[in-house]
């Protein structure tokens, strides 16, 4: 989920005269995957004093910018299946809502004017969009489409950006504060170079993220309402961490300085799990505040006279279970006391972690994946076992895969 070496991505051709966010963008796209670029320029651009986009209409710009990939920077129109739109959001949202928002809202950037004196330069991203209206074929399967044009200050500022964000598509559309959503982008940015830091004034930080100047004009709220909630979010789902440093002059915070880290691989192996989950019980994951549910009734005797005798034992039984870490691994545990040593073709423990490997590993061999896992785990491989060994192998099978692709 990292950034890209650049050898895996230079291509040749006519795309020599475009920056390279969008070779970078183009070799993303040929690979598939969840990853996409958004050039630098992009992620810098500021919004105008008073304006931002709510967290749907962020969403949607994220994905015209996934879907256009490498000729975002050309005069064109791009299109996009309506249904692909929808898979982010609730279905009683309205695209066309989320059209309206990208093309009234104002970005701004430094600029300078015909007597070379500084400017602010305010313009718009989406300069034209079309959405069908016709949108529900046979079957009630939804067919509709829209399309769209970057405005040239946007394909400008695309096509100058040697710059970019790597960022994951089902991050994009798992964040629910549009602040993380933003710091999200700006921390993707500055991953992976030497000094993964951002220093930003309060008024460059609110520009930046879309903060209302009438909002949270008390620090302590601003970071009770928007940091923290962004920082959650972030380490939640994202392939880094961030922390920040309030630097202030007096009594005052006049500067935040935000410093990203990779994560290690344990954590990345859990944000892809994350990822593939559901959205519902994810704050409560976070908040590492899920509640256990046993099946009780299957549990108790087939019998319509139950007595009290049973109802105890059984209690005893699910209390028991639940001080296990290996309960939550399924009603037989036992294949996941420990990892399998040899191939996996024979045994209990063997065919749970070959039907895994099959499922997630998409398409790769199993044993393949298992040495792999082996080797990156090493001696930390005998500290696991249960559910948490059930779920580290799992998610290696499917962070394997995004490293790797699909096999040819």
């Amino acid at each position: 989920m990292g950034e890209p070496a650049e050898n895996e991505h230079d291509v040749g051709g006519d795309e020599v005269s475009t920056a390279r966010s969008m070779r970078v963008a183009a070799a993303l796209a040929r690979k598939g995957g969840d990853e996409f670029v958004k050039p630098g320029r992009l992620v810098e651009v500021r919004f105008v004093k008073g304006q931002s986009l709510s967290l749907t209409s962020s969403r949607l710009l994220a994905l015209m910018i996934l879907t256009a990939g490498g000729d975002a920077w050309q005069d064109i129109t791009h299109r996009m299946r309506k249904a692909d739109i929808r898979r982010g959001h609730k279905g009683n949202e309205r695209i066309g809502d989320m059209l309206e928002e990208l093309h009234r809202t104002l970005f701004a950037e430094d600029d300078t004017s015909w007597r070379g004196k500084r400017t602010t330069k305010r313009f718009n991203l989406i300069q034209a969009s079309w959405e069908e209206v016709e949108e529900v074929g046979d079957g009630g399967k939804e067919t509709g489409w829209i399309e769209w044009q970057f405005t040239p200050d946007a394909r400008r500022l695309i096509q100058e950006s040697e710059t970019y964000a790597v960022m994951n598509r089902q991050a994009v559309l798992g964040f629910r504060s549009a602040y993380a959503l933003k710091l999200y982008e700006e921390g993707a940015l500055r991953l992976h170079r030497r000094q993964p830091v951002w220093k930003v004034d309060m008024v460059g930080l609110r520009a930046a993220l879309g903060i209302d100047p009438d909002k949270y004009g008390d620090f302590a709220q601003l970071r009770r309402k928007v940091l923290t909630v962004a920082k959650t979010e972030i380490d939640q789902l994202a392939h880094y961490t961030v922390e920040w440093q309030e630097i202030r002059r007096g009594r005052a915070v006049t500067e935040i300085e935000f410093r990203f880290a990779p994560k290690d691989a344990p954590a990345q192996i859990a944000t892809v799990d994350e990822l593939g989950r559901h959205s519902t019980g994810r704050k409560a994951r976070r908040e590492d505040a899920v509640e256990e549910v046993v099946a009780i009734e299957s549990a108790l005797p087939r019998s319509d006279a139950v007595d009290s005798a049973a109802v105890a034992d059984v209690l005893k039984r699910v209390t028991a279970s639940l001080a296990t870490p290996e309960s939550s691994a399924g009603v037989n545990a036992e294949p996941w006391a420990r990892f399998p040593r040899g191939k996996l073709h024979f045994g209990v423990t063997e065919n749970a972690a070959r039907e895994i490997g099959l499922r997630h590993g998409g398409g790769w061999d199993v044993d393949l994946i298992a040495d792999a896992y082996r080797e990156h785990m090493g001696d930390r491989l005998n500290t696991l076992s249960g559910s948490k060994l059930e779920k580290s192998w799992k998610g290696f099978c499917e962070a394997f895969l995004t490293r790797r692709g699909r096999p040819s």
